[in-house]
């Protein structure tokens, strides 16, 4: 097995008087990388010094241990993306973007031929590939997004924020495909919806004000929020009482008329408490107070 590694060193990068990342340093191994963060936490800056869109001010970026500005190319040969708005010209076709980027990426047109006609069964666009991608749903323009990072079969797969606009069978379907992809390819999934890398991640990375202030697995990380997190059932007239009190995180109707509902807080400030098994979304709620991740509805 070939062993590949992606190394961001004390990597920094200013934009006037922002930083928006702040010496970051991460050795990425194979397999499903998650880097988490509220938005404006620099994750976008981070990805697209990482994909040589933008360069940085300081530290530097090597893969397999040369510097990436060197391998230009060979790097890129290798690499596939996916930013949060990808661009397409609006009388593209989907196979004709698809065709467009692989021409761009240099494959063959026997490769690409079975490639695309692979992806296209594999993202579930087979019905639409005639189609002008202009009037295509949210959710499957995303997925023609996807599709076209996977073209060039990468060793370095970076997606930012891949699930936008995609329902819950969806992103289910998306993150089982990643999972098996992932095997001996270095996989990094930039989003703020914890549910696309809780139980795929092999490690995640959080990132905040520039800086990444946690990293490891999914287990790892969650002792964070230990003895933080708390079950209680209330009735549905204390609601907006104790929702001053603590940070209820999720909610939920019991039959009975009363509203079970799951908390953080250093202490258990309502009667009856249970403690619960934390998740990585309550310590992705405990770093980010003010911000509200989307949860699945199935």
């Amino acid at each position: 097995m070939i062993k590949i590694e992606l190394e961001i060193c004390n990597l920094t990068k200013q934009y006037k008087d922002k930083t928006a990342v702040d010496n970051v340093s991460l050795n990425i191994s194979p397999g499903v990388w998650g880097l988490l963060g509220a938005n404006g936490a620099g994750k976008t800056s981070l990805i697209k010094m990482m994909v040589g869109i933008t360069g940085h001010t300081s530290g530097k970026i090597l893969y397999d241990g040369i510097e990436i500005g060197v391998l230009k190319e060979a790097y890129r040969d290798i690499l596939g993306y996916l930013p949060q708005d990808f661009g397409f010209y609006p009388e593209f076709t989907v196979v004709d973007y698809l065709k467009y980027v692989a021409a761009l990426k240099g494959l063959t047109k026997n490769h690409t031929r079975t490639k695309i006609d692979e992806l296209l069964q594999i993202l579930t666009l087979a019905e639409v590939w005639k189609k002008k991608i202009s009037r295509l749903s949210g959710g499957m323009k995303r997925r023609v997004g996807i599709a076209q990072a996977l073209l060039n079969d990468p060793e370095v797969l970076i997606l930012d924020e891949p699930t936008s606009g995609l329902d819950p069978g969806e992103r289910v379907k998306f993150r089982k495909f990643i999972s098996e992809f992932s095997r001996d390819r270095i996989v990094l999934i930039s989003t703020h919806i914890v549910s696309d890398v809780e139980y795929i991640a092999t490690c995640n990375a959080i990132m905040k004000d520039g800086k990444i202030i946690s990293k490891g697995t999914t287990d790892e990380l969650v002792k964070t929020v230990e003895g933080k997190v708390w079950e209680s059932i209330i009735p549905p007239e204390q609601l907006a009482y104790y929702g001053k009190v603590v940070r209820i995180v999720n909610i939920l109707n019991e039959k009975d008329g009363n509203l079970f509902i799951r908390y953080l807080s250093d202490t258990p400030d309502i009667p009856d408490s249970k403690q619960a098994v934390p998740r990585l979304e309550d310590l992705y709620l405990w770093l980010f107070p003010q911000e509200e991740t989307r949860k699945e509805k199935i």
